[in-house]
């Protein structure tokens, strides 16, 4: 019997099919070209103008498709279902808006160096963790190394304790809660239960602008680009197969002579990033950052973005993100008392007949179409 044989991989496939390839071109010129067109060029009295409301939410709405994406690598990929993202979001928002209140200078209601908040609470000097708030490369270091610090520390001690399933889903929603009460004491130096708004400048120019606002929409649309490429490859690697082959058997991952626990723990904190920097983009878009961010409710929106959309295909998360947010927006201003309802019952009919979600329902009808 030969002994010289071996296991050949399957060669990993394209990138992006011809189709999606197409579908990637067709959304940079709708970021890119479309949008600003329609919002800078087109006038406002005029069908195809894109209003500043619609940039500014779609702007969020993208943010909140990058969580979902990351979500999408942990849980969909891995199997590991955090109900702690929104921790990781905030984070980065709390990040960028310490360097936006910086910003503001001395053209806040007290005329001070210093955050009204914090003269209002009668403090003498910033505290020491605001010390490199007013540079934006130090702002943009922190935005990645604070969120991804973190959950390196956290994932590193859970997943060496092999803590999994629902009670690695409760360990994470108790610690965002803890964060979250943590950032409503007005002695950490986060502004309470106000947290940060008023601001005015990015890199010394004006926030309120349409040039800027769009500006704002672009960067975000190429993130959010960005992120899905890098997700789609991530997947389709080797790395990506492992971690596909640890949500569907660990045991069996660990007979093979793999350690779960580096892949799980590199996917846990390149998730963690990714919401961190999405946090961090939201930020000047909406104008506001408070500990509310860090509510459980957030973090299992972000799980309920994933699952209406389809876990385990990454383009559904961000049909996800658009459907529910999109329902959101329309639902809380015409039906307000009944959107925790509308939500409520969309996560549960998605649950017992959209396992796969709304991605999936259309791959079954496109495979299926009698």
């Amino acid at each position: 019997m030969s002994t010289d044989a071996s296991t050949v991989l399957p060669a990993p496939g394209p990138l992006l099919t011809r189709a999606g390839w197409s579908a990637f071109v067709v959304a940079l010129l709708v970021v890119c070209a479309v949008a600003p067109l329609l919002n800078l060029f087109v006038p406002e009295g005029s069908a195809f103008h894109l209003s500043d409301y619609m940039v500014g939410l779609l702007g969020k709405i993208m943010c909140y498709a990058i969580c979902a994406l990351a979500m999408d690598l942990i849980w969909g990929y891995t199997g590991i279902l955090s109900l702690g993202h929104g921790m990781f979001f905030a984070l980065g928002g709390y990040a960028m808006g310490m360097y936006l209140m910086r910003q503001i200078g001395r053209d806040g209601n007290y005329q001070s160096d210093l955050p009204d908040f914090m003269v209002f609470l009668d403090w003498k000097e910033l505290p020491w963790h605001w010390g490199f708030s007013d540079s934006f490369v130090a702002t943009l270091f922190l935005i990645v190394a604070v969120p991804g610090l973190l959950a390196f520390v956290f994932g590193f001690f859970a997943f060496r304790s092999r803590i999994k399933g629902v009670y690695f889903s409760i360990i994470t929603q108790a610690v965002t809660f803890a964060a979250m009460l943590l950032f409503f004491r007005n002695e950490t130096g986060f502004g309470g239960n106000n947290g940060f708004t008023d601001f005015k400048r990015i890199l010394g120019m004006p926030l309120a602008t349409p040039g800027m606002r769009m500006t704002l929409f672009v960067l975000t649309g190429l993130t959010l680009i960005g992120f899905f490429l890098f997700a789609r490859w991530l997947v389709t690697s080797k790395f990506g197969r492992v971690l596909q082959a640890i949500r569907d058997a660990e045991t069996r991952v660990m007979f093979t002579g793999y350690d779960p626990l580096k892949y799980k723990l590199t996917i846990w904190v390149i998730s963690a990033v990714m919401c961190g920097i999405a946090g961090a983009l939201y930020v000047p878009q909406v104008g506001i950052i408070n500990p509310g961010e860090m509510s459980p409710a957030a973090s299992i929106e972000i799980a309920i973005w994933a699952a209406v959309g389809g876990r385990g295909t990454l383009i559904g998360p961000i049909v996800g993100a658009f459907f529910v947010n999109g329902a959101k927006s329309w639902f809380t201003q015409v039906f307000p008392e009944f959107w925790l309802y509308f939500l409520g019952a969309l996560f549960i009919a998605v649950t017992l007949f959209l396992p796969n979600g709304i991605v999936g329902l259309l791959r079954r009808k496109k495979d299926d179409p009698s």
